[in-house]
Parts: structure tokens; sequence; C-alpha cells
């Protein structure tokens, strides 16, 4: 009898073996067709939001003399976009929630296209500010979106390296917007146009008929998906509401009122305003330091996409290595004082090419502190909450984008320089890694990888 009983329970136990590897393959076919599906896809989408966002940078090279705009207006028009930004995300993130991403995505990618193509005709100062603003206006909701959207389809233990793959656009756009764009300006004349205003229209044009397309590629979640087997529908589900449970068992019920209160909340939009003033001042202004090593327009553009190749190899390898580890703390701090060391040589060592190597170790810290950064949020709180918590996240981190530019601008056209300029910008990502350390303790969930278990766990 003993003997029938323990090779019952050893049947037992394979059959549980064989169900949790059945399970575990199910899990990975799953992660694996909405990758295919959906991921290459909204990063083209981030890709054309992101070449319309910083080609003002390139713009500038001819455009500010053009229209006689300063360093000061030039500044303060590059970062109102993000007052626009400001006022709106939290309100189109909401939106998006209840009425699904498919339509509210394309929703704003058409009105962005349509204002970003309308920067081709402002003629001064005050039109230049105003259209900057309007372009953050429509533009608002679409990046806390994508990343409230990646949290519908994919376990909290892929998210780090999944938003690496999303957020690679970023320096993506710049390797290759920052060629296509100088080579536009060489069109200056055609058709009685000036090079940036074919810069603003050519690139403004993609994300209007990138617009139909969300309509038609984009599904609003899991249960929606009829391209998944019943099983990995079911799976997907099955393991996003374990997480979701086992969030508001962690840090109870959020309403809207703490989503916008609370102390990991400001914490986080802290850090990523400090990150985002880095990140910014460098990136509308890097062509013109660059140009000041004595480059032509069209040689700028290829020198810039230089430092931005080596963030998008660091930004996909932190992003993987966080994951691996299962650790978001540490891994944010280090990336941030990478991007603080860097810019601080660049400022040491000014337009040099010593300058310009600074300015890859400040691209790889910098765009790696993305995917460290971005998981956080979705590990404090869910539906309803987790997209107005995104959103406020974003909107007053993004104010960082129009403090970096303005500071810079301003000191540039005090010292006549750009290195007190990337000093400021290099205190920035310091403060970030010093308020990640204090304010993020290693012991709250939010800077570990949700720890709910599901088999594909260490895919």
């Amino acid at each position: 009898m003993q003997l029938f009983q323990d090779k019952s329970l050893m049947g037992t136990c394979d059959r549980d073996k064989e169900g949790e590897f059945m399970t575990e393959a199910l899990g990975h076919q799953a992660i694996s067709k909405v990758s295919r599906r959906l991921l290459p896809f909204i990063a083209l989408l981030y890709f054309v939001n992101y070449v319309d966002r910083i080609n003002l940078g390139f713009a500038a090279l001819t455009m500010n003399k053009d229209l006689g705009l300063s360093a000061y207006v030039y500044g303060l028009g590059a970062g109102i976009f993000f007052f626009g930004y400001f006022i709106f995300e939290v309100p189109s993130n909401l939106i998006l929630e209840r009425v699904g991403a498919r339509l509210w995505i394309a929703r704003i990618m058409l009105t962005w296209g349509l204002i970003s193509t309308g920067m081709a005709f402002v003629t001064g100062d005050t039109s230049f500010i105003i259209m900057r603003f309007l372009l953050g206006v429509a533009e608002a909701g679409f990046f806390p979106g994508m990343i409230l959207y990646l949290t519908y389809w994919y376990p909290a233990p892929y998210r780090a390296r999944v938003i690496a793959g999303f957020m690679v656009a970023i320096p993506v756009s710049i390797v290759i917007g920052a060629p296509l764009s100088t080579t536009i300006l060489g069109l200056d004349g055609l058709l009685g146009l000036k090079g940036w205003q074919w810069l603003f229209i050519i690139e403004g044009v993609p994300a209007v008929i990138l617009s139909a397309a969300v309509l038609f590629f984009m599904t609003d979640r899991p249960a929606h998906a009829k391209w998944l087997t019943v099983a990995e529908r079911d799976w997907l589900e099955g393991t996003l509401q374990e997480e979701r449970k086992a969030v508001h068992a962690a840090h109870g019920p959020f309403n809207l009122f703490r989503a916008f209160t609370d102390a990991r909340v400001l914490a986080l939009s802290f850090i990523y305003l400090c990150l985002a003033a880095a990140g910014y001042g460098t990136i509308y202004f890097l062509p013109q330091i660059i140009k000041g090593l004595g480059f032509s327009n069209f040689q700028t553009g290829f020198v810039t996409s230089v430092p931005y190749i080596a963030g998008a190899v660091g930004m996909v390898a932190w992003g993987w290595y966080s994951d691996r580890i299962h650790e978001r703390r540490w891994n944010l701090a280090v990336a941030s004082v990478c991007g603080a060391v860097g810019l601080a040589c660049a400022g040491l060592f000014n337009a040099s090419y010593w300058g310009l190597l600074g300015m890859c170790v400040a691209a790889v810290g910098l765009n790696s502190t993305k995917p460290c950064f971005w998981p956080l949020p979705s590990t404090l709180m869910t539906g309803t909450a987790a997209a107005a918590s995104i959103a406020a996240i974003n909107s007053i981190g993004n104010l960082g984008g129009f403090v970096g530019p303005y500071i810079v601008g301003w000191i540039k056209d005090t010292t006549q320089s750009f290195e007190a300029g990337l000093y400021f910008l290099s205190a920035c990502a310091v403060l970030a890694a010093i308020v990640t350390m204090l304010a993020l303790r290693s012991s709250s969930p939010s800077v570990a990888v949700q720890s709910v278990h599901h088999p594909a766990s260490t895919g």
C-alpha cells in the first residue's frame, strides 16, 4: 500500500511539473505574439512622435537667424511646449482609460501632426511660442498613454525590457532624425520655402498618416485580441489580474486624490523632472553645440547621431539587466550619475572631441534611466488611479523640459557659452540620483519588480 501511495504521489508531482511547463510555454508564446504584433508598431509611433518633438533643435540652425530668435526666446519656445503638455496630460490619460487607447492615440496623432506641420508658417517670436504651446496641448497624453497601454499587455517582470524596446525610439529618432533633418534643411529655396519650413512639413505628415493606421492595427486589451488563441488571452488576462490584486492588497485602494498626493508619486515626479531637464536641455541645444566644433549643417546631423547610437545600445542593455536582477532603484540612480558625469565632462571640455565623448557617456546614462524608471508607477496602483498617476508623473516631470532649455538658453545669452549650462544639467541628473536613493527605499515594493508569481517570470 505504501509503495502504491508513493507512486501515486510521484505521478501527481510529474503531472504538476508537466502542467507548470505547459503553462510557462503558453506564457512565453503569448508574450512573443504580443511583442511581434504591438511593440514594433508602437515604437514606430514613438519614433515619429520624438522626431516631431526634437526637430526644432535642427530647424534652429537656420530658423533662429531667419526669424531673429535669440537663444533666450528659442529656449522659452522649446520649453513652453511642456506647459501645454502639463495642463492636458492627466485629462488625456483619463479619457484614454475610458474610451480605449486605439481611438484616443489616433486622435492625438492626428492633431499633433497637423500642428507640427503648421510650425512651418511661424513668422516671429509670438507665433513661434503660441505654436509650440499648442503642439504640447495636442501631444499631451501620448507618452503616458503608451506606458499605460503596455501595462495592459505585459506582466511586471517584462516591463523594463519592453519599455526599453519601446523607448529605444528616442535615441533611434535622433540617430536617424538628425541626418535626415539636416538633409532636409538643404531643400532651402524649393518652391519658395526655407529649409526649416520643409523640415516641419515633411516630418509632420507621417503622424497624420499613421493616425489612420492606429485605428486598424492597435487592439485595446488582450480580451479583444482575436490574433491570440483563447488560451493565450486567458493566460494574459489571468496573470495581469493577479498582479492588480496584489498591488491592491499591498497598497490598499487608490482614489484619484491619492494618485496625485501620494508621497511616492510626488517623489517619482520630482525625479523625472530632474531627468527631463537634463535630457531636453541636452537635446535642444546639442546640434548648436556640435556645430560650434566647425561642422556644416549637414555634418552636424551625422555627428549629433553618434551619442545617441551609444544611448540606444545602453538603454536596451540596461533595461535587460534591470529585469534580469529584478532591481530598479540602484539601476536608476547609477544611470543618473552616469548621465551627470557625461554632462560635466562635456562642460569641462566644451566644444572639443573630448566634450563629444562626454556627450556619449551622458546619452548612455540619461537614456538608460527610462527603462528603470517607468515600470515603477504600475507597481503602486492600478486602473484609473494608475492612468492618473502615470500621467501626473509625466506631466509634472516634463516641466523639466521647460526648465532645462530655458535655463541653458538664458545662460548661453548671458555667458556666450554652453559650459555653465551643461554643469546645470549635470546637477539636475545628480539631484535625480540623490532623491532616488533617499525616497525610494529598497524595502518599498515600488523599487522591485512586482513579485506576483507566474510561470514565465524568469523569461
